[in-house]
C-alpha cells in the first residue's frame, strides 16, 4: 500500500501551503524534512572544503561528499567511478557534447529528435558552428515516442551519436532506450540519454540499459538546486575532455603550460563543489530508495490514468498526449491563450506551467508551440487531481480575463 498521506508529512512545503495543488514538478520538486536536515547538518556540524585540508573537519566533509558517489552509484547500478558531480543536467549534457569534440569531426552527425529539450539540443547546435558536425533529427509519432525502426533507418555510416531524452519533458514520451542502445552500438555509435525527466521516476540501470552517457539533475528528484550528475561508462569517461579546469581536477602543472589532469571522475570537478548540495543529493537518493523507485512508479502511474481519463472528459480541452502513461499531462484550454489559462488555474490553487517548456520545436510535431503542462510527483494525490479537473473545467476567455479585473 502507497501511503500518500504519511509521505506528504516529511515534505515542509505541502505543510506549508496545504491548499495549493502543486503540478509543476517537471520543473523542480520539493524536499523532504531528511534533505533539508542533510544541508543543514553540513552548515551547522561540517562546513569545510572536500578535498583540501589534513584536519578532521575537513576529512568529515570528504567523507559526505564522497559518500554520495557510492549512494548515486547504487541508485543507478554503476561504479562509482563513473559518477561525477556537475551543476545540474543542462552543464553535464554540456561537458558531454564539447568533451567529445575531439572525438567528432567534420560532417560527422548526431541524431536527436524533434522533442528534445534546449540543453539536448542548443549544445549540439554549437558543435554544428564551431567544428562543422551534423545533426539529424529522427521522426517521432504525435506522442513524441520514436520507432525503433525510424532509429535504424536514420544510421548510415557518418552517424557517431544519438542524443535523446528517455523521457520528454512535454509529452512524457518514454523512448525504448534499450533497443536504441542495441542497435547504435552495432554500429559504433555513443548514445547519450538525458535522464531529467526519467531518473526522478523511474528504477534505473545504466548497465541493463548499457548507455554510454546518462545525465540528471538533483533539484528534480527532491534534492538540492545546483547539483547534477554525470553517469559515463568508465573508460568513456576517460576519453572525455573536460570544459571546466581549475584546482582539485589536475594533478600538476608546470610554468611552460603544461598540465596533467586527474582521472575521472575528478577531472570534471573543477574549483569547489556544491558540497551542501551534493549530500543533499545522497540524502534525497536514498529518500527515494527507501521509499522504492518501481512503488514510485506504480503510483505515479495510476494517478496519471485517473488526471488523463478525466482530462479526455473536458470539452473545453484539447489533450496533447492522452495515450502516454508516465510524464506530465499536457493541454491547452480551446480558444485561451496557455498563460492566461495557467493564471486561472493559479486563482484556483492550482500550480502548473504554461509556454513551450524549452522545447522549442516541439509545435513542429503538435501544432502548437505553447501549451499548459502538468507535472506529477509521488506526493501529489488524487484528490489534487479531481481539484484541479474541477478547475480546469471552468477555464474560459471570460473567467481567464476576469482574473485581471
Amino acid at each position: 500500500m502507497f501511503e500518500v498521506e504519511k509521505i506528504r508529512q516529511d515534505f515542509p512545503m505541502l505543510q506549508q501551503y496545504p491548499e495549493l495543488v502543486y503540478f509543476d514538478n517537471g520543473a523542480t520538486t520539493f524536499k523532504p524534512q531528511p534533505v533539508i536536515d542533510a544541508v543543514v547538518d553540513f552548515y551547522t556540524k561540517h562546513t569545510s572544503n572536500v578535498h583540501r585540508g589534513d584536519y578532521p573537519l575537513s576529512i568529515q566533509a570528504d567523507r559526505l561528499y564522497d559518500q554520495t558517489r557510492q549512494i548515486i552509484a547504487q541508485f543507478i547500478n554503476c561504479s562509482e567511478k563513473e559518477i561525477a558531480f556537475t551543476h545540474n543536467d543542462t552543464a553535464s549534457l554540456n561537458m558531454v557534447a564539447y568533451g567529445l569534440r575531439k572525438r567528432l569531426k567534420k560532417d560527422d552527425v548526431v541524431l536527436v529528435t524533434e522533442a528534445e529539450h534546449a540543453s539536448n539540443l542548443l549544445p549540439w547546435y554549437k558543435m554544428v558552428q564551431d567544428y562543422g558536425i551534423r545533426i539529424e533529427y529522427v521522426p517521432v509519432n504525435r506522442q513524441g515516442v520514436v520507432a525503433i525502426e525510424d532509429i535504424e533507418k536514420a544510421i548510415h555510416d557518418k552517424v557517431k551519436v544519438i542524443s535523446i531524452a528517455e523521457v520528454t519533458n512535454v509529452l512524457g514520451s518514454i523512448q525504448p532506450i534499450e533497443q536504441i542502445c542495441k542497435v547504435a552500438h552495432q554500429h559504433g555509435i555513443l548514445v547519450v540519454v538525458d535522464g531529467a525527466q526519467s531518473v526522478p521516476h523511474r528504477k534505473t540501470d545504466v548497465k541493463a540499459m548499457d548507455v554510454d552517457f546518462l545525465t540528471f539533475s538533483a533539484h528534480k528528484m527532491c534534492g538540492p538546486g545546483g547539483v547534477g550528475v554525470l553517469y559515463g561508462k568508465y573508460e568513456l569517461l576517460q576519453e572525455l575532455d573536460p570544459i571546466f579546469l581549475g584546482g582539485g581536477m589536475n594533478s600538476r602543472f608546470q610554468s611552460c603550460g603544461t598540465m596533467q589532469l586527474k582521472n575521472a571522475p575528478e577531472k570534471f570537478e573543477a574549483g569547489t563543489p556544491n558540497i551542501e548540495g551534493v549530500i543533499g543529493l545522497g540524502a534525497a537518493a536514498r529518500y527515494l530508495m527507501d521509499i522504492g523507485m518501481d512503488q514510485i512508479e506504480a503510483y505515479e502511474k495510476e494517478l496519471r490514468m485517473m488526471f488523463a481519463e478525466g482530462v479526455k472528459k473536458l470539452d473545453n480541452i484539447t489533450f496533447y498526449n492522452p495515450d502516454n502513461h508516465s510524464g506530465p499531462v499536457t493541454f491547452n484550454a480551446n480558444g485561451v491563450f496557455a498563460q492566461d489559462a495557467a493564471g486561472y488555474l493559479s486563482s484556483r490553487n492550482v500550480a502548473v506551467r504554461s509556454g513551450n517548456h524549452c522545447a522549442k520545436i516541439l509545435h513542429e510535431v503538435i501544432g502548437t508551440d505553447q501549451t499548459i503542462r502538468a507535472s506529477l510527483y509521488f506526493y501529489n494525490t488524487k484528490d489534487e487531481v479531481l481539484r484541479c479537473l474541477d478547475a480546469m473545467k471552468d477555464i474560459s476567455v471570460e473567467n481567464a480575463i476576469g482574473i485581471f479585473f
